[in-house]
Formats: C-alpha cells, structure tokens, sequence
C-alpha cells in the first residue's frame, strides 16, 4: 500500500458560496452533521494504514481551523488511530496558492528532507470528495500501489453517470502489462481531455470515456523526474530546499505542525502556477487509470451537494413547487417554484436555478468582493 499520503486543503470557498468562504472553504463543512468533508479525507487517509505519513497542505490563513478540524477528529478516534494521527500526521502552510503541482512539490520535499531513509510511494487526495464505501476504496487503491511502485503515475477511473461539464475526462487505452504485473481493472491513458460543453461530454460518454477523479499515486521518485523533465521552473524553484535547513516543527493540539522552512518564502516567489493535472499528468508518457469500484462525488458545486442530501437542509415550506434543494439557517417558504436551490447562510442569499453551478462564483465575487 501506499506509504504517504498527502492531502490537498486549500480553496477559496467560491464553489459552495455563501455557505462556504475564503476563510471557511467547503473542506470544512458538514455531511449532515457529521464528519467534515476533510474530516472524512483524513479517516480515508487512516483507514490505508500508512506505513509513511499524512501530510495536510493547506493555506496559512486556514491554518488554524485545519488544526482545530484535526484535533477533533482525534478526540472522535479510538486509541489506535489516535496513536497514528498524533504520530503520522503533519499540517503544512503555503506561503501562497501556487496550485496543486506546487502544493505537492513541497509535500514531497518535505517527506525527503524529514525522512529521507524511507522510500515514498506518494497517494494524493483532495478535502472535497464523498467516497463510499471505505473498502471499494481500499481494493482499488491497492490495484493503483502496484501500477505506481511500477514507475507510473495513477489515477482513478470514474464511470460517468452523466454527461457532466465540470469534470475532466479520460479516454481509456489498452490494458496495463508490465513485466510481471498486469490487471484488466487498469488501462493506459490514451489523453486526458479538459472540461468539455454538454454535447461533446455526451460524446465522450458513448465512446467509453471515464471521469478524471483527481486522486494521484507515484513515488516521489517519479514525481521529481517528471517534474524536471516537464516544469523545470516548478523543479528549479523547490530544488532550493534541497540545501535548506530543516523545517521547524512544533506540537499544536496533539498535531506535528509546521511552524517554518527556511527558503520556503523565495521558493514560492520564483515558482510559476501550475496544476498537477496539466503539468504532468497530461505529458507523461506512462500515465494510467484504475478503475474505480466506489461510489465518487466531487463536491465542487451546489448541484453535486444536493444530490448527495435526500432532504432539504433546514425548515421549509413547500407550496405548490416541486423539486427543490433549500440549505438555510432560516425557516424558507417556496411557492409555485421549481427546480431551485437556496442557499441562506452567513448572511447572504443564494437563489440558482438547477444547473447554474457554474455562476455561483462570479455571484460571490459581485456580493463579497473577493
């Protein structure tokens, strides 16, 4: 299995306004009531048995909250996990977003430069899935493990459920052989196709088309090489930390947090953003895709988190309307309306009709500004 796993927490909030912010993005809200959505990345994390370490990246402005959501979930946990939070488990700032190829540079820079003894064979998450069932995902990540520690880069294979114009696509190519080593639930990815409009998505479904999951696995190895080779800016800026001291890590909550890194705020400064999806999972030529056995849902609109509820998310009237989705603190009455969702939180209303998603962000930045 997997030794590391790091896990992506930054975001500005802007996909799940009003409900969510820049100060309070949609990695900490709720399923229900129950575990946050980062709460339920890191059980996830934990439920692998990492022989490595957790590595929670995440901006400096969040900081504090991804410490307080960690802590709790180590209070909710029985000894056992308790014991590999409190041991495995890391909280690392960016200086600045510089996306999510950044992100991991440090993530795995970081691993080299506290245990460099260890071989890292790396599994990258994101805070905002809802997975399930738990052990799906484990029998599919262990057929992703083998393709990595093949010196591939790994991804998960969703099956579409429907003509989605929000997610990335993958066409699948021939089945995965290597050497001694091949399984009919992994192919070769013959491209990674961007967000496509509604038609061409419909196409992509009938030719056999999956979504791109955004999940990752590779050894750290392989990233570096590919780095180098495809985004030697990227590489060039976090090679600094390698004749960097050491980062400074200090005990916060029960939590190994890290309080500073020499170089880290000049690294920053000479990196050019750049996702790890276009940097280097659509160059490299030994990219492939397991097939996932789990249920997935990327919870980067309103339309998605709906669908996940089977109820509206506060008091509401219903008069005369049918299929709408309501999250509020305030009782909400719909009369003679169809097909909305109304979000009231924090002081700020949000009416969308189905299937406008998309705008929720140019909304909060007329309202909020940001």
């Amino acid at each position: 299995m997997f030794s590391d796993v790091i896990i992506l927490a930054g975001g500005f909030g802007e996909r799940l306004w009003p409900a969510s912010s820049s100060a309070f993005p949609k990695q900490f809200m709720s399923l229900e009531g129950g575990l946050s959505f980062l709460q339920a990345a890191i059980e996830r994390a934990l439920s692998m048995n990492v022989s490595g370490h957790i590595l929670v990246i995440t901006r400096k402005e969040i900081s504090d909250t991804v410490v307080s959501q960690c802590s709790s979930l180590l209070e909710q946990c029985d000894e056992a996990k308790k014991k590999l939070l409190s041991d495995r488990l890391f909280v690392l700032n960016e200086p600045r977003p510089i996306h999510t190829a950044g992100a991991v540079a440090l993530g795995c820079h970081f691993l080299k430069k506290l245990f460099p003894d260890e071989e890292h064979t790396i599994l990258v998450l994101t805070s905002d899935h809802v997975i399930q069932p738990i052990e799906s995902f484990i029998e599919t990540t262990e057929k992703a493990y083998q393709a990595a520690i093949r010196d591939y880069l790994v991804c998960y294979a969703i099956k579409p459920e429907n003509p989605c114009t929000g997610y990335g696509y993958i066409k699948p190519g021939r089945a995965f052989v290597d050497s001694d080593f091949s399984d009919d639930q992994i192919f070769f990815i013959d491209k990674f196709k961007e967000k496509p409009d509604f038609d061409t998505a419909k196409d992509y479904i009938n030719q056999g088309y999956f979504w791109n999951s955004g999940m990752f696995g590779f050894s750290s190895a392989f990233f570096f090489r590919e780095l180098e080779l495809y985004e030697p800016e990227v590489y060039k800026a976090f090679s600094m930390l390698e004749n960097s001291q050491a980062p400074e890590i200090y005990i916060r909550k029960q939590l190994h947090c890290m309080r500073s890194w020499d170089l880290l705020e000049e690294v920053y400064d000479h990196s050019p953003k750049v996702s790890l999806d276009k940097g280097i999972a659509e160059k490299t030529k030994r990219a492939c895709a397991v097939k996932a056995t789990f249920s997935w849902k990327d919870i980067g609109s309103w339309d998605t988190f709906s669908s996940i509820f089977s109820d509206n998310q506060g008091k509401t009237a219903d008069i005369d309307s049918k299929n709408c989705f309501v999250y509020s603190d305030l009782p909400v009455a719909l009369c003679g309306v169809s097909d909305l969702i109304v979000v009231v939180k924090n002081n700020r209303v949000l009416v969308m009709k189905k299937g406008c998603s998309s705008l929720t962000k140019d909304a909060a930045h007329m309202i909020d500004g940001e």
